[in-house]
This record gives C-alpha cells, structure tokens and sequence, in this order.
C-alpha cells in the first residue's frame, strides 16, 4: 500500500511540475525575417522537364534521357 501511495505522490508532483515549470519560460518573440542574400543559391535542375506538368511529360524527362534499359534476371539459388 505504501508504494502505491509513493508511487501516486511522485507521479502527482511529476504531473503538476510539467505544468507549472512552462510557465516560468520566457516568452518568444517574432523576429525579422533575414534578406535574401542569406539563401543558398539553387540551381535549375533540367531544362524543359521543369516546365511540364502532370499527366503531360514527354518520354525523355520520364526515362531521364538515357533509352530504354533492359532488365536483368535474377535467378534464386535454391
């Protein structure tokens, strides 16, 4: 009965202590936003497949340009 009772009297500061101590946190401020200077710079990935859109792609930009690859054949070894 004893370390039921323990067990509940921790469990009960545990619960209030995870209420209370948040309210003693600073509070946050917004800041700025930075320029845009402080981006990476991102490059252009493709030439004409960014422009394209769903369901429309040409067969080049979905194969990525290098044909049609035959597939291999997996034997398991039994």
């Amino acid at each position: 009965m004893i370390k039921i009772l323990s067990a509940l009297t921790v469990s009960t500061f545990i619960a209030s202590a995870l209420f209370i101590l948040p309210s003693f946190a600073p509070p946050v401020e917004a800041k700025p936003a930075l320029a845009k200077g402080d981006r990476l710079v991102s490059g252009v990935i493709g030439t004409n497949c960014a422009k394209q859109t769903w369901p429309n792609y040409s067969a080049s930009c979905l194969r990525g340009g290098a044909g049609i690859r035959e597939a291999r054949l997996i034997h398991a070894r039994g």
